[in-house]
């Protein structure tokens, strides 16, 4: 029998109780612990002297037990302590619940004790939270992720099993001339150090290894949906002649996209494309061309946003485009039941050519006749099942996305690994770069008589807020907003967003803005994707330092959509001198993606897709951000793999993992 592979209770030690533990983690067999990574280290071979040490601060003390103390059992957690000495200072070692790590101290013996030094009355006491033997096999311990009911001790004891388990019945998946290639060390050697490394270059040989596998089966699994899923759809359409579609010219990148894009539409696989481009590059006339191409081949366009003011904001542009040409809708939460039903029942009769809406239109209610391109836009705010949901609708449609983000490439291939990459590098001609300041609170009120200069020049400004608690933001926008409106600018009509108003509410004052009836809109985020308000010519967001460059570039992309120049006003008092210099950076740039690399520096991906990676597994080793060089490594390696072997028939081994990775893209 495997034993690597049986239910995790077959390890000694594990009963009922421990094995509810450990399923809580997510770990159901051996195999699962030997992936269980440690959060940290703790290195027991630096010590100090508790004389060195600063009240507060955590420390490594190599610890005598002179007398074991009698433990407090009434306090609501129970309180263990003992007499200990490092050789010159006399301390208590203080043990909080852990009355197991408690009975293994003894009289006389030495420890290592890692914790935090605290100061009680007279009492120095180090609060330990981990004790070792100073006898112990490794002196670099790991630290796990852990649930009530384990300790980290119950978990090497388990861990130290599966790794003899693995000796036996686990073997290499990755080929040798990869490993060779790749410098990478064998895959048991990398287990062994990431759980019990004898020192620190050992721990990053193990961590480059399994860090390397983890973005290669995430490569190899990307790659292996995209091009063995042997799709085929029923919507290959034919060149046809496009009539000038826009009362402007095209750049070179716009035409470059539509190239790309029509030519995919021709092909019996259904396209699988993002359209990436920064603020302002047109993303939206590419896709209203791709879906006038669509609709001259007889098809049903879906064009889904995130939210209803970005899907109006699209309605009203292919109106504008596409109206006197194509059957146009808009199916949002806004319409009321009756009007829901009579639009439903038209884009079934096939009435309607082109259905723009929100999370309404993979509603199991709303049926297509004909549904042969899908158009998502800013798709990361999408679950995988939403996005799967609307694509179900039709037979294989083809499917573009669309982001504002602009992630850099490197990182874009690994999130979109399953989609060919268009990027529109380029802005109009008539653009004007926006001009950007960055100061202190202290020049607020030279700020207000800035934003006032434009208002009297006719035009309207921005006010952002950030988000922080949902209630302190709703508290603060609004007292913001109020403060603006009774005093600086009492004689200006200034109103008021939130992502709390109702979606009519929002409506509304996003459409009297648009109309010229709101001089000042103070805002939280909800500004930040879509809205295009050509008068608006300046922005001012508060507390910047709390908000990523790429959102800062977000928000930024609402003003410099007209002919007049605009303005962009950085407001922070933090002092940090790195927070100050990230800003001063940022004022310097205006190139989207320079920006997101700058940002992928500082931040990491978090800031592009918030805390977890739409889509994507969750990396347990790599991170995107900081294995770079990994990356490429691995989109290298698993090309060379696949054009040789595109169904992995001769890596087996690597199939299987591949698999795995790819049932949980799924699922």
């Amino acid at each position: 029998m495997n034993k690597l592979f049986s239910s995790i209770d077959t390890l000694n030690g594990v009963g009922i109780k421990r094995e509810k533990f450990l399923r809580k983690l997510d770990v159901n067999t051996p195999y699962d612990l030997l992936y269980h990574i440690p959060r940290s280290y703790i290195d027991y071979s630096h010590t100090q002297p508790v004389f060195d040490i600063k009240i507060g601060e955590n420390c490594c003390v190599r610890s005598k037990i002179i007398r074991k103390l009698s433990p407090n059992l009434t306090a609501k957690i129970e309180i263990y302590k003992a007499l200990a000495t490092d050789g010159e200072a006399s301390f208590e070692l203080t043990i909080f619940g852990h009355k197991y790590l408690f009975e293994t101290l003894t009289d006389g013996e030495e420890y290592y004790a890692y914790g935090k030094l605290s100061q009680y009355y007279d009492k120095i006491q180090l609060i330990a939270a981990h004790i070792v033997p100073i006898t112990a096999e490794n002196l670099i311990q790991p630290v796990y992720p852990l649930t009530n009911g384990l300790t980290s001790n119950m978990l090497q004891t388990n861990v130290r099993e599966s790794l003899n388990i693995a000796k036996n019945e686990l073997s290499d998946y990755m080929p040798t001339e990869i490993t060779e290639k790749y410098e990478l060390c064998d895959l048991m050697t990398a287990l062994q150090n990431v759980h019990f490394p004898v020192s620190y270059d050992g721990l990053e040989i193990a961590r480059k290894r399994l860090a390397f596998d983890e973005l290669l089966f995430l490569q190899l699994g990307m790659q292996f949906l995209k091009y063995n899923n042997g799709e085929t759809t029923d919507f290959e359409l034919k060149p046809v002649d496009m009539p000038n579609l826009f009362p402007f010219e095209l750049t070179n990148a716009q035409k470059n996209a539509i190239a790309e894009i029509t030519a995919d539409l021709c092909r019996n696989i259904p396209m699988n494309r993002l359209l990436q481009g920064d603020v302002g590059s047109g993303k939206t006339a590419v896709a209203a061309y791709a879906a006038y191409f669509a609709v001259q081949g007889k098809c049903q366009i879906a064009l889904m946003a995130p939210t209803t003011i970005l899907a109006t904001q699209h309605y009203n542009t292919f109106c504008d485009l596409l109206g006197k040409k194509a059957k146009i809708c808009l199916l949002t939460a806004l319409l009321s039941t009756k009007e829901k039903n009579a639009v439903k029942n038209q884009i079934k009769n096939g009435e309607f050519d082109i259905i723009i809406g929100t999370h309404a239109l993979f509603q199991k209610s709303v049926e297509y006749q004909k549904l042969g391109l899908v158009i998502m836009d800013e798709q990361h705010r999408f679950g995988v099942a939403q996005r799967a949901a609307l694509i179900s609708k039709g037979n294989a449609p083809h499917r573009l996305v669309m982001s504002a983000t602009p992630i850099p490439r490197t990182l874009g291939l690994v999130i979109y690994g399953d989609l060919d990459i268009t990027i529109i590098n380029e802005l109009p001609k008539d653009r004007i770069p926006i001009e950007t300041f960055a100061v202190t609170g202290k020049l607020r009120e030279r700020a207000f008589g800035f934003i006032k200069k434009q208002l009297n020049l006719k035009h309207q400004a921005y006010v952002v807020c950030p988000a922080i608690e949902e209630s302190e933001e709703l508290n603060s926008v609004v007292e913001y907003c109020e403060m603006l409106s009774h005093g600086y600018f009492r004689n200006y009509r200034v109103s008021l967003l939130h992502g709390k108003l109702p979606a009519e509410q929002k409506d509304a004052v996003m459409t009297a803005f648009k109309n010229n009836e709101i001089d000042i809109l103070v805002a939280t985020t909800v500004v930040e994707v879509g809205v295009d308000v050509p008068n608006a010519t300046i922005i001012m967001i508060e507390n910047a330092d709390r908000f990523g460059l790429s959102q800062l570039h977000q928000l930024r992309g609402r003003v410099g959509r007209g002919k007049d120049k605009s303005y962009c006003v950085l407001i922070s008092d933090n002092p940090v001198e790195e927070v100050r210099d990230r800003l001063k950076i940022f004022s310097k740039l205006n190139d989207g993606f320079q920006i997101a690399e700058e940002d992928l520096k500082n931040r990491g991906p978090g800031d592009f897709f918030g805390k977890e990676q739409h889509g994507l597994p969750k990396l347990k080793i790599a991170d995107i951000a900081s294995d770079m060089e990994l990356i490429n490594a691995t989109q290298t390696c698993a090309k060379e793999i696949l054009e040789d072997d595109p169904k992995l028939e001769k890596h087996h081994a690597l199939k299987v993992e591949v698999m795995r990775m790819t049932a949980r893209l799924k699922s």
